[in-house]
């Protein structure tokens, strides 16, 4: 009987560990590097409206690569507004098909003389940027939530699907995400400041 209760508690460590090694490895892998982030920011200053300034377009990157930390593959996903079904739980996270993305920008980096994608200057970047938004498929909209099919327009679409885009296109605190009270909802929303 000691044998058996020995042999089960080995074989539950055993069980244990490789889980939680496992964890660890989907953590670290839908984790950006720094360097990827680096590039990130050097894609949004290509892609995200000038109007808005550096410190937004880094705090867009920042919402974009809390996307990534925060998601779990088969959460919860419940319903849309307004509709009876509950939706299948969220699949696979879009992350993986992004290294290959990364490898070709700085390839086309190098190709026009540079080290990597976010030594160019701007103008080089901006040719990099069109040519990956139209090629081998051209991208045609802007998906809401990351797909992965194209890493530059999973981040405009991150940016620009988002409350805070909504605020300055329309130069209103229209604070779409929030859940605001009727108190003074007569009242026209209250301009925002242009820098």
């Amino acid at each position: 009987m000691l044998r058996r209760t020995l042999l089960k508690s080995l074989a539950a460590a055993f069980a244990a560990r490789p889980a939680a090694t496992l964890a660890q490895q989907a953590a670290a892998a839908t984790t950006f590097s720094a360097t990827e982030v680096e590039t990130l920011n050097a894609i949004a200053d290509v892609v995200l409206p000038e109007e808005i300034g550096p410190d937004a377009r880094r705090r867009a990157v920042t919402v974009f690569v809390s996307w990534f930390t925060n998601y779990r593959q088969g959460a919860d996903m419940g319903h849309g507004y307004g509709a009876s079904t509950v939706r299948a739980p969220s699949g696979p996270s879009p992350f993986s098909r992004y290294p290959a993305q990364f490898s070709a920008l700085d390839a086309s980096a190098t190709a026009r003389g540079g080290q990597t994608f976010r030594a160019l200057p701007i103008a080089d970047r901006r040719a990099i940027v069109e040519q990956f938004l139209n090629e081998p498929q051209a991208a045609t909209r802007l998906p809401a939530s990351p797909t992965g099919a194209n890493l530059i327009a999973d981040l405009m679409g991150s940016y620009f699907t988002s409350a805070n885009a909504w605020d300055v296109c329309y130069g209103v605190q229209i604070l779409r995400d929030s859940c605001r009270a009727l108190d003074n909802s007569e009242a026209a929303p209250v301009p925002i400041r242009r820098r």
